[in-house]
């Protein structure tokens, strides 16, 4: 039994539960249920009648947690079940109890759906024959995903721009791709630009037998390509028969900016902040900001902006106060631009998780922007961020596996997926997936660095230091240094872990370095003090590593109340 895709909702008498929504109803009604019985009752329903262990129940729940009393935890939760179910101990109608082995659920129904058909838009190939309008063709391709994503989001499911590139150039066929994204339709394409002139040719391919449904060429100036990918979509909504409401039409048809030199270089913006580097990076912001100039309506320029500001403490250790409210202003006009966008709210989850540690307001924004449209796979990636930092582990693993169904190819989102493996102490998995995230691209420094956590937890400590040089070659992130000096202090290795901590703080003298990395390595050493007040500086900095205080590797200091102070002015539960 593959325990791993399970139905999305499952009925069983006038109960239903929706494993998606992580939520129970009666007769449409919601019961309230806590965390470890849901997911106790998820995992039994799951099985559909087949005995579900306590060995098994215990590692899917706590993993190798040490510190719980599992036996009593899952007698505890299942009296909640019971109790939210009204039913008898000795006469269960649904939770059978096998004495001495496990529990068997009896009467489950998974509820049918219609299933959403599914597209994906392969890159628009460059036929200008000049390297320097990649920018065009690819950022051609990802307006006509959004644009195409948001049309009608309940029926028609478009895999996210992330996968979509991963095809850039492919030699494989349409059928090779469309089983590898389990798509119905493929939408393929070309540009050529010359001059004033832009010429785009598209066509829809059913990936079933390879039949081109649609195909039209498109000759315009390039002063009239901005309403281009309402036509396209247009056309393809009506060849699939997708029914639009006046409002998916009106939105279809906004073409977002009527200005060609703004959007020109948004396109560029898209390009280098896809490249993620600081360098890149700073490129991309320096676009979207000439676009917001160029256009003060442009809704999508004041969130490329804020998205790529976001990114700089992330990825390239910037101070969190050189970023957050140039960051926070971008957010907030997007907003009052256009406040029924899925794109603006999705950011805003983005925002509030890592520069604001406003989990609530992270999860409300990212809520939003799903309810908006269902195929925002960067609303359903912060959800599922936000609910594993806060330890809500089973809907965090639901959602991040959504937002893998709308972009397998995400190296991102695969390491993410890892990551929240290792948060859930499912070590064992969460090593299997970075390793399958590697394979797809090693030098993936993230990766690296999430897959030398896990090995560091699962005592493979020669492994996670090899991640860690790997990660530090690769992004010389401080994050990966810290880790290695942290594992070295845990393994015994004081004379190295000494060495790294005195090359971390005269980095620190050149260049900004994120307190809680030097925090880490002073708990590695046991100089539990200066890694209080190292934590000290970074809640001042509002460093956003902060974010993973619940991690083990801070155990030690759960019993002093200088740390618990801490985690509840950054909001995160014990």
């Amino acid at each position: 039994m593959d325990r791993s895709s399970p139905s999305a909702r499952i009925r069983f008498g006038p109960f239903e539960l929706d494993v998606d929504g992580y939520r129970l109803t009666r007769s449409g009604q919601p019961v309230r249920l806590e965390r470890i019985p849901m997911d106790l009752l998820i995992l039994v329903a799951q099985a559909r009648g087949q005995l579900v262990s306590r060995a098994e129940i215990i590692d899917r729940l706590w993993g190798q947690a040490t510190d719980v009393d599992t036996e009593n935890g899952i007698n505890t939760a299942v009296r909640k079940i019971r109790r939210a179910l009204s039913e008898d101990a000795h006469s269960p109608e649904y939770l059978e109890t096998i004495v001495g082995k496990g529990y068997r659920f009896r009467g489950v129904t998974p509820v049918l759906e219609p299933p959403r058909l599914r597209l994906a838009v392969l890159p628009f190939e460059n036929l200008s024959g000049d390297p320097a309008q990649e920018y065009f063709s690819d950022g051609l391709t990802e307006e006509t995903i959004a644009r195409l994503g948001q049309m009608a989001p309940q029926a028609l499911g478009v895999i996210a721009r992330t996968s979509a590139m991963a095809y850039k150039r492919t030699r494989k066929t349409v059928a090779q791709i469309g089983a590898e994204l389990r798509v119905h339709y493929l939408l393929e394409g070309s540009v050529r630009r010359d001059g004033d002139r832009v010429r785009v040719t598209a066509q829809l391919i059913r990936v079933q037998d390879q039949t081109p449904l649609w195909t039209d060429r498109f000759d315009r100036k390039l002063d009239d390509i901005l309403g281009i990918h309402a036509e396209i979509a247009a056309a393809i909504a009506a060849e699939v028969e997708l029914r639009l409401s006046p409002k998916q039409q009106r939105q279809l048809e906004h073409p977002g900016t009527h200005r060609v030199d703004a959007h020109d270089d948004y396109l560029r913006g898209l390009f280098h902040m896809a490249r993620v580097t600081f360098p890149e990076l700073q490129k991309a912001i320096g676009h979207f900001q000439r676009a917001t100039e160029r256009d003060p309506s442009y809704t999508l320029a004041y969130l490329g902006l804020a998205d790529a500001l976001t990114r700089l403490p992330i990825t390239s250790d910037v101070p969190v106060a050189q970023v957050r409210d140039r960051a926070g202003s971008a957010i907030a006009r997007a907003l009052e631009l256009a406040p029924e966008s899925a794109e603006a709210s999705g950011s805003d989850a983005g925002f509030k998780f890592w520069l604001n540690w406003d989990y609530a307001g992270a999860v409300a924004a990212a809520q939003r922007a799903i309810a908006l449209n269902a195929n925002h796979a960067v609303a359903h990636f912060y959800l599922a961020h936000t609910l594993s930092n806060v330890g809500e582990h089973a809907p965090a693993l639901a959602e991040i596996r959504r937002a893998l169904e709308l972009d397998p190819c995400s190296l991102l989102t695969n390491a993410m997926y890892g990551q929240f493996l290792y948060h859930a102490g499912r070590d064992a998995e969460s090593a299997a997936q970075l390793r399958q995230t590697l394979e797809l691209e090693p030098r993936f420094w993230v990766a690296q660095i999430c897959l030398a956590k896990t090995y560091e937890r699962l005592g493979l400590h020669a492994e996670a230091l090899d991640c860690c040089r790997h990660a530090w070659a690769l992004s010389a992130n401080t994050e990966a240094l810290s880790l290695a000096g942290y594992v070295q202090a845990k393994t015994g290795d004081r004379a190295a872990a000494d060495a790294t901590l005195r090359e971390l703080l005269a980095r620190r003298e050149e260049r900004y370095v994120p307190p809680y990395n030097v925090a880490l390595l002073y708990a590695g050493l046991g100089d539990l003090e200066s890694a209080l007040h190292w934590l000290t500086l970074g809640f001042a900095d509002r460093d956003v590593h902060l974010n993973f205080l619940r991690d083990h590797k801070w155990n030690g200091l759960r019993s002093r109340h200088e740390f618990r102070s801490l985690m509840e002015r950054v909001g995160l539960p014990e």
